[in-house]
């Protein structure tokens, strides 16, 4: 019964806590390689977890850069479905670590949220996997489904060895569908289906003229800047009504029905003002900010560089500048076909007097889209009901997760995004944190999703 299971989370809710802040003391950051060691020592903490745990075949897979977890777990009988379970133990860099209220690797619980590194994303989301799956084999003997599992380190960084690895063992981790925990909900207590995800492409543009920095009176006038060459190309790109003004960019882009736009109206979701701080939201005309983020291709200057940048003044012309781009792409939307056509553009805008270069980035991805009625859906809004005693809404979101594209490409069947984060959970900044009513309400709601897999 769901409640022993239930029972023994609650009993142990204590060691639990314990264990995940063992996990979250270890600062595995991927990108950096005075980590490197770190970013090892948390994958064995998840292979020594699945081995205690009792999963009948395990192995730490070597990539060029950090280990892949994975364990497979057949005890559920050949009825049982198949999963695989995706998650990361890998996290972004802690800085700047001035602005943390307190040490990101030493976890603290403060009104009401577990403040760490990683506890947001993804660790705590993982453990409460592993956490589950102890409860049910400490109580009932097994799990009620067969399990792949492939906990990676590489996630906040591109996930490229995965990339590798999953297209070499195809077979291997073919599954009857994938479950991953690496997503949020639209506010915290509000149980949330996210049934599609925006795919992911970017650009690097840069912009040189003088094979020198050049002193701006002596030569302001004579030749063309950089930098004002390449605000000039951005301002083609999109206008003021947040439409981007590139040529076929939209054509592929599926209308939004008039039930997904009510879908997407009843979900209350986060006050941007307040979790952004900014004065005011914009979106594409015609379309509100929800649908904007949620079913809208969208395109952002990540970052512009160019010239002197130090206090005071330095009255130069600079030799180059730089930007970099990604766009947010929808179902139907070819990731390089975009890329193709931002740089047919900037190539057609391009000012005279200087020499223009567009860098493809390498990591790109498709949108990706389920059926929010596919009955795998359905038990997944049931469970989320059960545990926080509340309807699930039905979201698409504006970010990208790679690894669901390439799975859905791999497999075609269908991913079940159970996310448990907030929009207060400051991912990839300073003082992130995960509700402690997440965490119990979480691995109660996978309780009761597992559960509907049991044989009668």
């Amino acid at each position: 019964m769901n409640n022993t299971v239930l029972n023994y989370l609650k009993e142990n809710r204590a060691n639990h806590l314990t264990a995940l802040y063992d996990f979250l003391k270890i600062p595995s950051v991927s990108t950096d390689s005075a980590f490197k060691e770190d970013v090892k020592k948390a994958g064995q903490y998840v292979y020594d977890y699945l081995k205690e745990i009792g999963f009948s075949h395990l192995e730490t897979i070597e990539t060029k850069g950090h280990p892949i977890i994975y364990g497979e777990y057949k005890g559920a009988g050949q009825e049982a479905p198949t999963v695989l379970l995706y998650g990361h133990y890998d996290v972004q860099p802690a800085d700047p670590y001035d602005e943390w209220e307190s040490d990101p690797f030493i976890p603290e619980e403060r009104n009401g949220r577990i403040y760490a590194r990683g506890a947001s994303d993804d660790k705590g989301q993982v453990f409460m996997h592993l956490a589950v799956f102890e409860a049910f084999m400490k109580t009932e003997g097994k799990i009620p489904v067969n399990l792949k599992v492939v906990i990676e380190g590489e996630e906040e960084i591109g996930s490229e060895n995965l990339y590798v690895y999953l297209n070499n063992h195809k077979e291997k981790l073919a599954a009857d569908f994938t479950v991953i925990s690496d997503s949020g909900m639209v506010a915290e207590g509000q149980p949330t289906i996210l049934y599609g995800l925006k795919g992911f492409t970017g650009i690097e543009i840069e912009v040189t003229g003088p094979d020198h920095d050049l002193h701006s009176g002596m030569y302001g006038g004579a030749v063309k800047n950089p930098a004002m060459a390449l605000a000039q190309i951005l301002a083609t790109m999109k206008n003021i009504d947040e439409y981007i003004t590139v040529d076929g960019f939209y054509d592929d882009v599926e209308n939004l029905t008039e039930k997904e736009r009510e879908l997407i109206k009843s979900v209350e979701g986060e006050n941007y003002l307040k979790t952004t701080g900014t004065i005011q939201t914009v979106s594409e005309k015609g379309y509100t900010v929800k649908e904007h983020i949620m079913a809208r291709p969208t395109f952002e200057i990540n970052g512009m560089y160019s010239g002197y940048q130090g206090e005071g003044t330095k009255t130069i012309i600079p030799a180059t500048a730089t930007a970099k781009i990604t766009c947010r792409i929808v179902p139907n939307q070819d990731p390089e076909f975009i890329q193709d056509l931002l740089e047919k553009h900037i190539m057609k805008n391009k000012p005279a007097g200087v020499k223009v270069k567009v860098k493809k980035e390498k990591l790109s991805a498709k949108a990706y889209k389920v059926e929010p009625t596919h009955p795998l859906i359905l038990r997944a809004a049931e469970s989320y009901k059960r545990a926080f005693n509340k309807e699930a809404v039905f979201v698409r979101m504006g970010g990208s997760i790679p690894v669901v594209e390439w799975l859905d490409d791999l497999y075609g069947n269908p991913i079940v995004l159970l996310g448990f984060g907030t929009p207060d959970d400051r991912l990839h900044s300073p003082n992130e944190s995960f509700p402690l009513n997440s965490f119990d309400l979480g691995m109660e709601t996978l309780v009761h999703y597992w559960s509907t897999f049991k044989k009668e």
